[in-house]
């Protein structure tokens, strides 16, 4: 299999474009290494990788009469745990939110989603959101992948030791204060936070709350950016 783990995410979806790679095989490559690093890093708190799967086989379907659905098609991602995934809770690390399960997806989600990507699982992140560090009492502390016994940053820290640690394709994160920039620095990864505004933010809220929250994005691996 080619080494796919630390490839940007527009250099995976050419590859899968150019039929060097099955979205269902760039998938069961990324979700091999969560099994097997995860556990120390705990980076990747919830997922739904039966959904992904299915999502995957018909990605790779649609493939071979030439149909592609967007620029990420096939491209295995998490989002950071505060976005509404259906499928997946949506808790901001609070307790009383563990049985919190959205109806519709954040509005990002779905725009990730028409432009082909896959999405598997979701990442830590600290208790509202409010720190710089990744801890909750829900899914416990998120270890940098460089060095376990220092921090990954927060509060996208889960996305930012995920991609360090090459369990994902891409991530979205969010950033109010350096939420995105911090951890990225951390983790020794490219960490994009767009202009306020320019990315909807319906679907990023604190559970029962209506204010949004700026947000946005990150890829790693030193090269090639989009």
């Amino acid at each position: 299999m080619t080494n796919i783990s630390f490839k940007s995410a527009s250099a995976l979806a050419a590859d899968i474009k150019a039929k060097k790679i099955g979205c269902r095989e760039a998938l069961e490559h990324f979700w091999s290494r969560v099994e097997r690093f995860n556990p120390q890093i705990n980076a990747i708190v919830v997922s739904d990788i039966d959904r992904a799967r299915a999502r995957a086989r018909h990605a790779d379907a649609a493939i071979a009469p030439g149909e592609f659905w967007g620029p990420l098609h096939g491209v295995p991602m998490t989002v950071k745990e505060s976005f509404d995934v259906v499928g997946m809770p949506t808790t901001w690390g609070m307790p009383a939110f563990k049985s919190n399960h959205p109806a519709a997806n954040a509005v990002a989600v779905d725009r990730l989603v028409d432009a082909g990507a896959i999405i598997f699982a979701k990442t830590n992140v600290p208790a509202l959101l409010a720190d710089w560090q990744t801890f909750n009492p829900i899914y416990g502390t998120t270890n940098n992948p460089w060095n376990l016994a220092l921090s990954p940053g927060g509060s996208s820290g889960g996305s930012s030791a995920a991609l360090a640690a090459g369990l994902t394709g891409l991530d979205a994160g969010s950033d109010i204060g350096g939420s995105i920039r911090n951890p990225a620095h951390y983790c020794g990864i490219y960490g994009h936070k767009s202009s306020f505004g320019i990315v909807p933010m319906r679907g990023q809220v604190f559970p029962g709350n209506v204010a949004p929250v700026d947000f946005f994005c990150s890829r790693p691996d030193g090269t090639e950016r989009r």
